[in-house]
């Protein structure tokens, strides 16, 4: 459904020339849940900023059920890691805003608004202020709105970076039951090995900069699945086949870093 095509992206530094990606490409089949792993620098925003629409000038394609997108897409809904909910509207009105800018008649509106709230677990929050929310329930509440225009892909830029493992671990439930109840085909991209083989079918390590798909690790553990798969063996052994792709990779930055901190 999502298909990278060979995309190469530079940009122009004081520095010169910096090479991001180089030659990425990643399919995403229809209600697959994909994730990109990588070390610090490998290129993973720039790619989410490619596929969303944010950024231009690249080499390459990305295509949507076969056709090229240009700029930003309604058949994609992005979640950054960054505070996105609007503080002077409540959870509902919040999750409801996209189809208000659509003009969808208000009841219709907040029917969805409030079906979305109870699928990612937020019924009887539907009056109450960001200010009034946790961190996390302030995500799933950008979620629960970028999926109120039905996307065809949600792409999710580290969404639970900010909160603490357990956090994560336990809001990884809702995003797998979002993902089965509504087999929404999803892109994420995180630095968490753990979060990664929790949640996907499939997850693509990619190398130090420039970015490239080094590997696509195939997460054959059985659906559904929920945060107690964790404990087992093979969730563990998943988790150190990446790490070991990973840690040649965080380690090669991690000298080049120092090197040129050495250099100055």
């Amino acid at each position: 459904m999502l298909a990278v095509d060979d995309v190469t992206k530079e940009f122009s530094t004081p520095e010169g020339v910096v090479t991001a990606l180089r030659g990425v490409s990643l399919d995403v089949p229809k209600g697959r849940f994909v994730s990109v792993i990588g070390p610090s620098g490998c290129g993973k925003s720039t790619l989410f900023n490619v596929i969303g629409g944010l950024v231009d000038g690249y080499e390459g394609r990305v295509l949507i059920d076969g056709h090229p997108i240009d700029g930003t897409h309604h058949d994609v809904g992005m979640v950054f890691q960054e505070e996105s909910t609007f503080p002077w509207l409540t959870t509902v009105e919040n999750v409801a805003f996209p189809l208000d800018v659509a003009g969808v008649p208000k009841a219709q509106r907040l029917e969805r608004a409030r079906a979305l709230l109870r699928l990612v677990g937020l019924d009887g929050f539907e009056n109450r202020y960001p200010s009034e929310l946790s961190g996390g329930m302030r995500q799933r509440t950008a979620i629960a709105r970028t999926l109120a225009f039905a996307p065809k892909l949600l792409l999710m830029d580290e969404p639970f970076g900010a909160l603490d493992e357990q956090t994560r671990l336990l809001l990884g439930d809702q995003v797998l039951r979002i993902h089965r109840e509504l087999e929404q085909t999803t892109l994420l991209i995180t630095h968490s090995i753990t979060e990664a083989v929790q949640l996907s079918d499939q997850v693509v390590v990619m190398t130090y900069r420039p970015g490239r798909v080094k590997r696509v690790v195939e997460i054959d553990l059985p659906r559904p699945r929920d945060s107690g798969a964790v404990s087992s063996p093979e969730f563990g052994h998943l988790v150190a086949t990446i790490w070991e792709d990973l840690r040649e990779e965080a380690s090669r930055g991690m000298k080049e870093v120092e090197s040129g901190v050495g250099a100055r």
